[in-house]
């Protein structure tokens, strides 16, 4: 049907074919550039979505597999505490037992006598408790570990092998390292620190510091072998003999556990191996108290802050 005529056609500039087409292209090409630049822009917001959420979960992952240690390893170094508090993040004992410890009048602060619990004081001050100097356990890190077999207790091997570090992996950036020894095919209950006056403690001879190994022979221990053990057995090194022993399952008398204070190097194998027996199997179950309970074998935890305050009052008779 003819279009109708109008009274301002003859006002109207007639395109040709080439100009609309040309216009068509133009619009056509408007158009594709448009569209590409959208989608270039969302799928831009769509990387940088993913890229976030990974950042998130790898954050995330990061803080799960480091558990973060108890609030004794992050103290207020630099503003006022109460006095309790610095006691407790001392080591000493609890807040409440630190607030009865101060009303007792047992703490003295840079030389005067303080009764109130609630005194402010800083870190620089000087903190006596029964006149002896307590320092804030500032970075102090503490690290139960339940060792697994092929694992050597040291910071660093010239062999490479593997060591009990390279499990704990990055659970601090403080130096720590492991107390007392186990020996590359002895697993069980390891403490890591960086506390050297606890490690010593720990370690010194005179402090008698009870572990207990559960011990696996490669024949049943004999009676009279038994009693030999409790009275004691040469060594080339010394005499050496156990606070406890017992079997573990009498229907199978390979199984014993062991109950011991020295620290002599591989002392408990070496007691078997005097009596002709190889030593299967030896897992240290106990250590000045610490237990390896609901700590996987290779798996870690941080102690907790009733842990380290018991083991800084653990020792002869505990």
């Amino acid at each position: 049907m003819k279009k109708k005529s109008t009274h301002f056609d003859k006002f109207t500039k007639k395109k040709s074919n080439a100009a609309i087409k040309e216009q068509f292209k133009q619009e056509k090409r408007k158009v594709k550039k448009e569209r590409e630049e959208y989608f270039d822009k969302k799928k831009a917001e769509i990387r940088s979505q993913k890229s976030e959420a990974r950042g998130q979960k790898e954050n995330s992952q990061s803080a799960k597999s480091l558990p973060a240690p108890a609030s004794y390893l992050r103290p207020e170094s630099s503003n006022q505490m109460p006095l309790n508090k610095f006691i407790a993040h001392a080591g000493i004992s609890g807040r409440r037992e630190a607030a009865d410890i101060v009303k007792k009048g047992l703490v003295k602060v840079n030389g005067e006598l303080v009764t109130e619990p609630g005194h402010k004081v800083f870190s620089t001050d000087e903190v006596k408790v029964n006149g002896k100097k307590v320092f804030l356990a500032k970075n102090l890190v503490y690290i139960l570990l339940n060792k697994p077999k092929d694992y050597i207790t040291t910071t660093d091997d010239p062999q490479n092998r593997k060591t009990v570090l390279d499990i704990i992996g990055r659970a601090t950036t403080e130096r720590v390292y492991p107390v007392g020894r186990l020996d590359r095919n002895t697993s069980g209950v390891l403490l890591i620190t960086n506390d050297g006056e606890l490690a010593q403690k720990l370690t010194h001879p005179s402090n008698e510091i009870k572990k207990v190994y559960a011990v696996t022979l490669n024949k049943p221990l004999e009676k009279k072998d038994f009693d030999q053990i409790l009275k004691g057995v040469k060594l080339d090194d010394g005499p050496a003999s156990v606070d406890v022993l017992a079997y573990a399952d009498m229907k199978d008398k390979t199984q014993l556990g062991v109950e011991i204070h020295s620290g002599r190097n591989r002392i408990v194998r070496r007691i078997f191996e005097a009596l002709g027996y190889d030593v299967r199997n030896l897992d240290r179950v106990i250590f000045a108290g610490l237990t390896k309970k609901n700590v996987e074998r290779g798996k870690w935890r941080f102690l907790t802050e009733k842990e380290v305050r018991d083991l800084k009052h653990f020792g002869k008779g505990k």
